[in-house]
């Protein structure tokens, strides 16, 4: 927990940088797939998805455009 002072008082802060944990999440991911039988396409799709739809048109490829 952090915490800055202003001159209203003290605030407390929690911060999370989730992209740190992307390679532990990736790998958690290919236990499930695994698991559950998921084929390789299924699993790129799923370890990919946040990059395909978060990134979107930065992306450059054109399939995002309509």
């Amino acid at each position: 927990m952090q915490a800055a002072k202003y001159r209203t008082g003290n605030v407390e802060f929690q911060q999370f940088f989730p992209q740190k944990s992307k390679t532990i999440i990736d790998q958690i991911d290919c236990l499930l797939a695994q698991h559950y039988g998921f084929t390789h396409e299924e699993l790129d799709f799923i370890i990919n998805y946040d990059i395909k739809y978060r990134m979107g048109k930065e992306l450059g490829n054109g399939e995002d455009e309509e």
